[in-house]
């Protein structure tokens, strides 16, 4: 969505800009923070009029895991006074995209049928990273209706050697 891509562009900004002096820190908190308010339920309270924006702050810092800090308070009750929280997944994804230019990497989503084992996790980043040729930053989703392999997505770039995919093209051919 656009519309929100350009609210969360000068709060992704502004945050890299001021938080550079412990940016994985940041991201961290982000990250947490834009899982909280990814929840439907949530953005429906905040948009209630009934309920004060201290409310919804106290709300949301008493569902995060971890404490958050000054810095994280702060940004959040601008977002929250300015009416952006349904923008903050958004900021979130903003601020990585800052954050992996400056270190020259790329997120990359492997989504699994089953679970992978930290030693072929880091067996498949290591390929990974040599097929698309920039130090990736892994994380892994289950999927199960894939039936099995993986489905790699590294920005706009897709790796799909899934046996769903593989029905697929054989369906496709069976069709023809």
């Amino acid at each position: 969505m656009a519309e929100l891509a350009t609210i969360a562009r000068p709060y992704a900004e502004a945050l890299f800009l001021a938080s550079k002096a412990d940016l994985s820190a940041t991201a961290a908190w982000l990250d947490e923070l834009a899982a909280i308010a990814s929840n439907a339920q949530l953005l429906q309270l905040a948009d209630n009029p009934k309920i004060t924006n201290a409310q919804v702050f106290d709300v949301i810092k008493g569902v995060a895991k971890s404490q958050l800090t000054p810095a994280a308070q702060n940004f959040l009750h601008a977002v929250i006074d300015n009416g952006r929280l349904s923008a903050l997944p958004e900021m979130a994804a903003q601020f990585r995209e800052h954050l992996n230019k400056q270190s020259g990497s790329s997120d990359a989503v492997v989504y699994s049928a089953f679970d992978i084992d930290a030693a072929a996790l880091a067996n498949v980043a290591q390929l990974l990273e040599k097929r698309f040729g920039r130090k990736l930053n892994v994380s892994v989703k289950l999927q199960p209706e894939l039936i099995g392999g993986i489905r790699v997505v590294v920005g706009d770039e897709v790796l799909d050697t899934s046996v769903k995919a593989r029905l697929d093209q054989m369906k496709v051919a069976l069709t023809a």
